[in-house]
């Protein structure tokens, strides 16, 4: 177990920037989650500190010792891939003790090592089969258990649930999350996936174009976003935006259809800079209502989907310029496609950016 830090990391492919300037410290024993679209730089910071890829410039310290160079079996750390990349011709038995094949093990140790490793995963019964007998869930299992075998201070999992079904990864999140506890080591986590990302980590890591927009607990990221990016991407059904002007005393917002008018709280104003007109409204889907009677300044719109989740309802709408927005409803609502409704918002709840176009 140690402390992970990251000090002014940059990779760059030629002259296409991968990283920059990424400071970051992992507590000992935190599972970090990062977090962020396809491309964001993400999966090459965990290359970079497992050894795969060289910093442009930088370095990486683990417990204190600088690893910016070393080669990867020095580093003592563990990672698992999106595919369970194991030997074909070996068994599972086989292939986590390819693990310890550079380590000064006897022979005894690493088949308690191996038992052990896989009972916490419960894989035993797995131990003489191929992986060509085995499910994709039980085959990242196996993959897991040849990373912890090895008692690394840091693991590194690269989306090691997006090849696997809704299903099984819901139930692979909930077991690594407790094996991670029980063993106590500094985790990082890669994913796109929000889900993951809030019902899994003690930190997130939310990355945008190669650079971090925001750290914090998945409670701080999701309820006080820093910037419109985090906004819109934390939070599923995601984030309603509304383009705005401050008009007036700038206690009132407009939508530039003209078609809506939204007031202002104190609160919210009082974030605005008082040069900045323009501005992006943020509320919530649970924090939007939809109404067959026009209510005042509330925003005429045509039901252009509705998704029936069983639990409730996300009915997504279209104004008259074409814009989408969210509104989580009731599963008894009689809600079709083609209704004309009248969307309003509690402000109160919401955020505001200032527009970032």
């Amino acid at each position: 177990m140690a402390e992970l830090a990251i000090e002014q990391l940059h990779k760059s492919y030629g002259g296409k920037v991968a990283v920059e300037s990424m400071d970051l410290k992992i507590p000992t024993g935190s599972f970090c989650i990062f977090l962020g679209p396809s491309g964001c730089g993400k999966s090459t910071t965990l290359n970079c500190v497992a050894g795969l890829e060289e910093p442009t410039s930088g370095r990486i310290l683990l417990g204190g010792r600088d690893i910016t160079y070393l080669p990867p079996h020095q580093r003592d750390i563990a990672m698992v891939f999106q595919s369970a990349l194991l030997y074909p011709h070996l068994t599972a038995h086989d292939n986590i003790r390819m693990s310890l094949r550079a380590s000064a093990v006897d022979r005894a140790e690493a088949e308690s090592k191996i038992a052990r490793a896989a009972k916490m995963l419960d894989i035993t019964t797995l131990l003489g089969k191929k992986p060509s007998a085995m499910s994709g869930g039980e085959r990242q299992r196996v993959a897991i258990a040849k990373a912890i075998v090895r008692d690394p201070a840091a693991f590194l999992l690269d989306e090691p649930l997006s090849a696997l079904d809704a299903a099984l990864r819901q139930s692979l999140r909930s077991e690594l999350v407790h094996l991670q506890k029980r063993l106590g080591v500094t985790t990082i986590f890669v994913t796109h996936d929000q889900v993951e990302a809030m019902t899994m980590g003690d930190m997130i890591v939310v990355m945008n174009n190669g650079r971090i927009e925001q750290v914090g607990t998945p409670q701080e990221v999701y309820e006080t976003p820093k910037s419109r990016f985090v906004a819109g991407f934390v939070g599923s059904p995601p984030m309603n935006f509304f383009r705005g002007r401050l008009v007036g005393e700038a206690d009132r917002v407009t939508i530039e259809t003209g078609r809506a008018r939204f007031g202002m709280p104190k609160s919210l104003v009082s974030e605005v800079s008082g040069s900045v007109r323009e501005i992006d409204l943020g509320v919530r889907p649970q924090h939007v209502a939809l109404t067959e009677g026009r209510e005042s300044g509330a925003l005429p719109v045509t039901v252009y989907a509705v998704e029936r989740l069983g639990k409730e309802n996300v009915v997504v709408v279209e104004d008259e310029v074409g814009n989408t927005f969210r509104a989580l409803t009731v599963p008894s609502d009689k809600i079709v496609i083609g209704d004309r409704m009248f969307l309003s918002a509690d402000v109160s709840k919401a955020f505001v950016f200032p527009c970032s176009d």
